[in-house]
């Protein structure tokens, strides 16, 4: 399997190519405005040592001066190139076009507001990989900027495992703001899934790559440092909560799921939305899924990928629902969650 032929978009500045036909890695960032963090991650990333590797900054629709500013930053570089997507394609959709445009063995998704912890860490990632053949991704560390503290809001992972944040452990899914992928578990897998725009794109990859065998690693010494504070980055306006609860009842359903089983999760998320006067995005979300799910046909190719097997759902088990005590008490904490007196989670 191979990621889909996307059109080539318009080079902005930088390199037309990588400077070799073959390297290591290829870091992939996407950007939205936000130019003064956006050129921060772009001399990160063209700052790490002891690894070749390009820099893919996809644009997805800046203001004409915030997009001057990144071609700026980029013009004349040899290991950067600045290209811009024909629409925003979200998270998902805009890490597959930008994923594609390179040949590395390993790709490194830094978000525009992000910034590698250490000048090696890009290397530290790849050796990761490369000494692990089973290992699809690796889930970084995630450290406030300002700080150096653990973002708790990058905390993708159960809550029991947070004091084993310096570890490193197997686990079931990574969080995007930086993570390294196997670029052939990557084209195997199929991708992220454009149609879920952003939120819970990490967790769908991954149940396809732990279903090919792969396996999801943490590690604590592998970092970036983020700068959105941990506590306040979970926004409730717009449609991010909307994103959050369609996504994950969509990916269930993809997996298998009916939705009749379903009620339970999307009446805690209702409870929890009203919670934080967001009833009316979770409510349109469920419909959202279902017409997401009744769309969703993969290619004969493909299909097993979302059968889940035996061994699929033993590591599961074993490295996510045994941390966080089965799907009754997860549902209970949202439900107590949700209750008055209970901020935002």
């Amino acid at each position: 399997m191979s990621l889909p032929a996307y059109p080539r978009p318009e080079h902005v500045a930088g390199a037309l190519a990588p400077a070799q036909p073959a390297y290591d890695a290829d870091v992939i960032i996407l950007a939205l405005d936000r130019a003064e963090d956006t050129i921060a991650a772009i001399a990160s990333a063209r700052a790490q040592t002891g690894v070749a590797s390009h820099v893919w900054i996809a644009d997805q629709g800046s203001r004409p001066e915030n997009l001057r500013l990144l071609a700026q930053a980029v013009e004349g570089a040899p290991d950067a190139t600045l290209v811009r997507l024909d629409r925003n394609w979200g998270v998902a959709g805009g890490r597959n076009r930008a994923t594609a445009l390179g040949t590395g063995r390993c790709i490194f998704a830094l978000d525009n507001d992000a910034e590698f912890a250490r000048a090696d860490t890009l290397a530290a990632a790849v050796h990761a990989l490369d000494a692990e053949p089973d290992l699809a991704a690796i889930a970084c560390r995630i450290l406030v900027h300002a700080t150096g503290r653990d973002d708790l809001s990058s905390w993708g992972y159960p809550a029991s495992l947070l004091p084993r944040a310096a570890e490193s452990f197997d686990t079931v899914t990574f969080v995007g703001a930086g993570h390294a992928i196997r670029r052939s578990d990557f084209e195997a897998a199929g991708g992220y899934d454009d149609a879920l725009f952003f939120c819970w794109e990490e967790f769908d990859f991954a149940l396809r790559a732990i279903n090919m065998g792969k396996r999801i690693r943490y590690r604590g010494d592998i970092a970036v440092r983020h700068k959105v504070s941990g506590e306040q980055r979970f926004a409730w306006s717009g449609t991010r909560w909307f994103h959050f609860v369609r996504n994950r009842l969509y990916i269930a359903l993809k997996y298998g799921a009916a939705a009749p089983g379903l009620l339970p999760r999307f009446l805690a998320y209702q409870l929890k939305g009203a919670r934080n006067g967001v009833l009316a995005q979770g409510l349109r979300a469920g419909p959202a899924a279902l017409r997401l799910a009744r769309a969703f046909r993969p290619r004969p190719e493909e299909a097993a990928l979302y059968h889940l097997t035996p061994a699929a759902r033993d590591y599961l088990a074993r490295n996510d629902a045994a941390h966080r005590g089965g799907l009754s008490r997860r549902i209970r904490a949202e439900l107590l969650a949700a209750l008055p007196g209970a901020g935002p989670r």
